[in-house]
């Protein structure tokens, strides 16, 4: 994968997007790999060679590892934001908010794209304290890839956040390599 999310969708060592996957799917299909819950914790947890390398959180699933870690929501934001995947990589500790995005034809995701500075300053907000970063990332299908996209693509870049086509190297996120 090239900085700035150019190729990569043929990679053997990451995650490979298709339309409507499920990211923790992804991750248990790969050797060496187990996803399975974790006792009493919210989520689920990534093992690597049986280690706890990291945990998954998706939709409520990140609210009740706030919960877990005495982090009341309510008093840092006045509405939820619900990703579609939170991956937290432990030895990195990083919080990666992991949007996917496909379409075929212009619509609402244009728009949503654009939104990405605010959503991961609300998600530092929700983890300060913890001791996290918080790394925003979309995954986008071949659509974006056209001219049209270049300054919103140019712009996810200027604030911080990243986005990859259709795959997200491993050793990008901090995880090992089978």
């Amino acid at each position: 994968m090239k900085e700035g999310g150019i190729g990569g969708a043929n990679t053997q060592t990451g995650l490979n997007f298709e339309r409507e996957v499920d990211f923790q799917d992804l991750l248990a299909r790969k050797p060496g790999y187990a996803v399975k819950p974790v006792a009493g914790r919210a989520g689920k947890g990534v093992y690597f060679k049986g280690q706890l390398v990291a945990r998954c959180f998706r939709k409520h699933d990140f609210y009740k590892f706030l919960e877990e870690e005495g982090v009341d929501w309510r008093s840092k934001l006045s509405k939820r934001l619900l990703p579609d995947d939170a991956l937290l990589v432990i030895v990195r500790e990083t919080l990666f908010i992991i949007e996917v995005k496909y379409q075929q034809v212009p619509g609402s995701v244009d728009e949503k794209l654009q939104t990405c500075d605010f959503k991961r300053k609300q998600y530092v907000k929700l983890v300060q304290g913890l001791g996290l970063k918080v790394e925003y990332v979309y995954v986008l299908g071949e659509w974006f890839k056209v001219p049209a996209y270049k300054d919103v693509l140019d712009y996810i870049n200027s604030v911080n956040c990243h986005y990859r086509f259709g795959s997200l190297p491993l050793a990008w996120l901090g995880l090992p390599e089978p």
